[in-house]
């Protein structure tokens, strides 16, 4: 086969001949490759894959049929060549090496000029990096720094007020726990689904409506200690969808509420509305729906600072635009429980404690503990109690005084350890809050010993001595965690420590009188939050305990028990009163016997009449009109008290039904036959 068929087979100048060409081969070889400059060499390379490319298509066998004559002209060529190259292998290899220290020098050079620039662009980037800190007031500190500089926050407790992205989605620990063939995703198969942005929170459904420009923002107010402070704002058409839907939740009709959604799908405050709807239709998943597409708006309006891992970004709750984004934290989280997804629950309670772990206005602290008990996040429950009690006192609530030695017991029994720690804790607890006991027993249908049921410590006597608020916290505890005591293991250990408590109060141990005088002390008035909590929580045991006044409160589910120190960035305009409507004592009485009537629907239209009159006299008419209303009240009022029930007609002996005739009238009718 002749030479140029060989480098028409293998694709390159060179051709390696064993035997033939010895040292004077590699000396070419490295010429070759050598004396050529480092953008010659690019285009060689190119060249030589676009050769290979083409060769591909070449049928080799082909090569074998070239003409012979062919082949005997260019054989000595080729000898020639041959001898030239034998002659003078040294010329070959002394300028091979001058071009290889040549091209050697020139890639020195080039790399030389690439880190220059490399340190120029740097040092370009550090500097623009600065100057945004600068202007940002220093807002893109590291997560290490910020939690250095926070007071009452270390590092140590940097884990305790970060979330984990992995654990927020319910879906994702349904699959980890029944497995993804049980648990099948909702992801639709059709091609040309809407396009949605990715969240975190949520997951985002095909069927939702298109986000574009629900006008709402979020702005960096900020920066103390490493803590970024921010806020929601809304626009003037948010603003006014959210006066609508004030004028629709007045309404009483649900179908206006509807109307507000169909005109803004992503208006916070009619999601978390018509969620609790669909919740009193017992619309479950419906009404689950509802506030992922409340957090989904949420999420999308995020700050480009803002972060749900790093636990130092802080929402303040007293501003109504950042108290839907609790609301809806809160509520989503209690759906996610309800659905047996404990450590998707963890981490909410985890990312609503973070925006604000001081205050806690929706009182997180009161259920953490139980999702991190279903979870069996143990260490986590023991670590957040011993790094926060000195600051925060967590011994004080029910739910951490028993939900802590729970946890321990477990995680001790786990490992094969002792649970002398655990045994003195809830020591401890039973001491502090004797009135638990004997609730949390017939809660989950366990029967006590006689001698709990005949000790004065455990007795009656102990729930009178507990204050209302107390009584509360007890009654939330009971109704939310009365499940994780039903084990046999755990009620033997109670049972063991009831008992050992037992025997110290007979023994007049004086922790059990220091803990007495404290419970006196403490809990005077129930906290606005706890109160918040309990009526978002709907636990029954602990609704029923509600003091009176908040009972008889009638109050939005979308902002449940608002702020004293309320931070309104912009008002209400005032409603004008309708034509149609008089207001008069008259009209005040039959709109009172319609069952969608409230009190406060009075003051509205008194307030309503007072704006609407203003300078036209009608203020002077005001104390009429209250007088007349006053009258017709009091005029009911006497009614009802003049009102006497009839007594019921009593059977007679045979068991007829018939009314009962009067004794003197039969004694009448005897006297006459």
């Amino acid at each position: 086969m002749s030479s140029r068929a060989l480098k028409k087979l293998y694709g390159r100048n060179t051709i390696e001949i064993p035997g033939i060409l010895g040292s004077g081969n590699k000396s070419h070889v490295a010429e070759t490759e050598c004396g050529e400059d480092s953008d010659e060499e690019l285009q060689t390379l190119q060249s030589d894959q676009v050769q290979s490319h083409r060769l591909d298509k070449i049928n080799r066998f082909d090569l074998l049929k070239a003409d012979d004559n062919a082949d005997l002209s260019n054989s000595e060529s080729n000898d020639e060549s041959l001898n030239d190259i034998e002659s003078s292998p040294k010329t070959n290899t002394s300028t091979a090496q001058v071009k290889c220290k040549s091209k050697k020098k020139k890639k020195k050079k080039n790399k030389e000029n690439l880190n220059m620039r490399q340190k120029d662009q740097n040092d370009d980037i550090d500097l623009t990096i600065q100057e945004v800190q600068e202007m940002l007031g220093e807002s893109t500190i590291s997560c290490q720094s910020a939690f250095r500089g926070a007071p009452g926050v270390t590092m140590e407790m940097r884990a305790l007020l970060t979330v984990e992205h992995r654990y927020l989605s319910a879906e994702n620990e349904m699959k980890r726990r029944f497995g993804s063939k049980v648990v099948q995703g909702e992801k639709s198969k059709k091609r040309n689904r809407r396009f949605l942005r990715p969240s975190w929170l949520v997951r985002p459904k095909d069927t939702w409506p298109q986000l574009v420009r629900p006008g709402l923002s979020m702005q960096l107010l900020e920066t103390k200690h490493g803590v970024q402070y921010f806020k929601y704002e809304h626009n003037k058409d948010y603003q006014q969808a959210q006066f609508d839907f004030l004028d629709a939740v007045e309404s009483h009709d649900p179908n206006n509420i509807v109307q507000v959604l169909h005109m803004e799908p992503y208006h916070i405050d009619t999601l978390i509305q018509l969620s609790e709807v669909f919740k009193i239709s017992e619309d479950m998943q419906m009404a689950a729906e509802m506030l992922e597409r409340a957090l989904f708006c949420c999420e999308s309006a995020f700050h480009p600072l803002f972060s749900l891992t790093q636990g130092n970004c802080r929402l303040d709750y007293r501003r109504p635009e950042n108290r839907s984004f609790y609301l809806a934290l809160f509520k989503h989280t209690l759906y996610v429980g309800q659905r047996a997804c404990y450590r998707t629950a963890l981490e909410f309670c985890k990312l609503i404690l973070s925006l604000e772990p001081d205050g806690d206005p929706t009182g997180v602290l009161l259920m953490i503990d139980y999702y991190a008990l279903k979870s069996e996040q143990y260490e986590f429950l023991i670590r957040m109690y011993r790094e926060w009690e000195a600051h925060r006192n967590l011994s004080q609530l029910p739910n951490f005084a028993f939900s802590v030695p729970l946890a321990l017991y477990h995680q001790r029994s786990l490992e094969g350890k002792s649970t002398e720690e655990a045994d003195l804790l809830l020591q401890e607890a039973l001491l502090h809050f004797p009135a638990l006991l004997r609730p949390l027993l017939d809660k989950c249908n366990i029967k006590p010993d006689k001698d709990v049921l005949s000790h004065e410590f455990f007795g009656p006597a102990a729930d009178a001595s507990h204050p209302e608020m107390l009584r509360q916290l007890i009654a939330l505890y009971i109704g939310r965690c009365h499940g994780v005591w039903k084990e046999p293991a755990v009620i033997t250990w109670m049972e063991n420590n009831v008992q050992t408590v037992m025997r110290r109060v007979d023994r007049n141990d004086p922790l059990a009188q220091q803990l007495r005088e404290k419970r006196e002390c403490r809990y005077r008035g129930t906290p606005r939050n706890v109160l918040r909590h309990i009526l978002m929580s709907e636990i029954q045991n602990a609704t029923a305990a509600l003091p009176r006044d908040v009972a008889n409160t009638s109050f939005m589910s979308f902002d449940p028990l608002p702020p004293v120190d309320n931070i309104a960035t912009y008002r209400r305009p005032p409603r004008k009163p309708r034509a149609e409507e008089n207001y008069g004592p008259l009209s005040m009485f039959f709109r009172s016997l319609m069952p969608n009537y409230t009190a406060e629907d009075v003051a509205n239209a008194n307030r309503e009449a007072d704006e609407a009159a203003g300078a036209a006299g009608g203020l002077q008419a005001q104390p009429e009109l209250r007088q007349g209303f006053s009258g017709v009240i009091n005029a009911l009022r006497e009614l009802m008290f003049q009102v006497e029930l009839v007594a019921p007609p009593v059977e007679n002996a045979g068991g007829d039904e018939e009314a009962v005739v009067d004794d003197d009238d039969d004694d009448n009718e005897w006297d006459d036959n």
